[in-house]
């Protein structure tokens, strides 16, 4: 899947974005560092972060005020469920970056499982897919399940670097369920995606659990409106 490439001030704006909303580093109404102190930290030039701060600007997340400084805007809005509608370029952006890395790794991460898998493994990872069945069914948060799922798939990939990425793909999860709340339709998707995963990898028919992985996340991409045009999603 081709995503557009992003510049550096774009990549500078989603840093601060994770560092103000993800690690909780400036809260609403709190000031930035100076220019000078802040550039040094991300290792970028003082107009590279100009150019991110003025593109968290337009998003609502900063204020500027002459002669003063920046702050993370009064009423920012850092979490929680928005409308497709209202997702800002900047939102999109992170999502869209996450769900790239979600596409190179998972599919073949999912094959590996089924390969690898120990039949206690095996048998935990189908167990909770089908306690976010369940928990979808009742109209409750799957967030923490959702990410559990997908942690056992990899966790039973046996490889210790890519067990790093756990992390990217609980942040992805989060966020796309965040983005769109317990909407019929994505809800849908995932009983539907799961169940046909779930199937391959009971099977330990790698091939097929690859597909469906795959299958699963560019549905979702699609869903979730952070393809481009003109993107090829295979």
């Amino acid at each position: 899947m081709a995503l557009r490439k992003q510049s550096l001030a774009q990549q500078t704006a989603n840093t601060l974005y994770e560092m103000i909303a993800d690690d909780g580093l400036w809260r609403p109404g709190d000031q930035l560092p100076n220019e000078n102190e802040l550039s040094a930290r991300l290792g970028i030039s003082r107009a590279t972060l100009r150019e991110a701060i003025r593109l968290l600007t337009a998003q609502g997340v900063l204020t500027a005020h002459r002669g003063k400084g920046t702050f993370v805007a009064p009423d920012a809005v850092l979490q929680g469920q928005c409308a497709l509608g209202d997702l800002s370029p900047l939102m999109r952006s992170r999502l869209r970056d996450l769900f790239e890395v979600r596409m190179l790794f998972e599919p073949e991460l999912a094959a590996m499982a089924c390969r690898r898998a120990s039949e206690a493994e095996l048998e935990h990872i189908l167990s909770l897919g089908a306690t976010v069945e369940q928990v979808i069914r009742a109209g409750q948060d799957r967030t923490e399940y959702d990410q559990a799922f997908h942690q056992a798939i990899v966790s039973a990939a046996h490889n210790g670097f890519l067990i790093r990425l756990a992390p990217i793909i609980n942040r992805a999860v989060t966020e796309a369920i965040q983005v769109r709340g317990p909407e019929v339709e994505l809800e849908e998707i995932t009983l539907q995606d799961h169940a046909l995963l779930m199937e391959f990898i009971r099977a330990r028919d790698a091939r097929g659990a690859r597909q469906a992985m795959a299958i699963h996340l560019r549905r979702a991409i699609l869903h979730l409106g952070l393809h481009e045009e003109g993107d090829p999603l295979d």
